[in-house]
């Protein structure tokens, strides 16, 4: 039994440090971080207007063009990638299924061009 345990003693460990380690990153900030952040580090950022506000308000479409522009191509490289290794064993028809696939986010892309969402005034 003693042989037993002595087997699962390096995996105990691990466990232990893990929850250390995750403990440990858990509770610095509330020990380390400054608790008096500045206006700036508080005022809106990312989509231009104040969070928590009425939720039926206008906003910039130009957000939405570029979640859309990134959507299209983080699709095409994920599925660029498992294609590409798999690349020998698709024969033909795996050959022009990708053709297809990338002929259609080109026209997407196109579109997002003539349209001026790459255009950021």
């Amino acid at each position: 039994m003693e042989a037993l345990l002595a087997d699962y003693l390096p995996i105990i460990i691990f466990i232990g440090v893990c929850a250390v380690i995750g403990l440990a990153l858990m509770i610095a900030p509330f020990l380390i971080a400054v608790q008096n952040p500045d206006s700036e580090k508080l005022s809106a950022y990312e989509c231009g207007f104040a969070a928590f506000d009425d939720a039926r308000m206008k906003f910039d479409v130009r957000f939405y063009l570029v979640a859309i522009l990134f959507i299209i191509f983080d699709l095409e490289v994920a599925f660029l990638f498992p294609w590409a290794l798999a690349f020998g064993d698709l024969g033909w028809f795996g050959f022009w299924s990708m053709m297809i696939f990338l002929a259609i986010l080109t026209v997407g892309f196109i579109y997002e061009w003539k349209k001026g969402a790459l255009e950021w005034e």
